[in-house]
């Protein structure tokens, strides 16, 4: 089936917990990498100047 009973069944894979650098639920398990902060990938915060809440930092 293609519709609502296949998306039904789309359950039990975690992708991400919460980050041990900036506390968000963002850190990508498999990726190894924090979406929010850039733990993992990078040693500076993620930031861009377009985005005012982390700027704010």
């Amino acid at each position: 089936m293609k519709g609502t009973h296949s998306m039904g069944k789309k359950t039990g894979k975690v992708t991400h917990i919460p980050c041990r650098r900036c506390g968000n639920h963002s850190y990508h398990i498999r990726k190894k990498r924090c979406g929010s902060c850039g733990y993992g990938a990078t040693t500076t915060m993620r930031k861009y100047s377009w985005n005012k809440k982390n700027c704010a930092k």
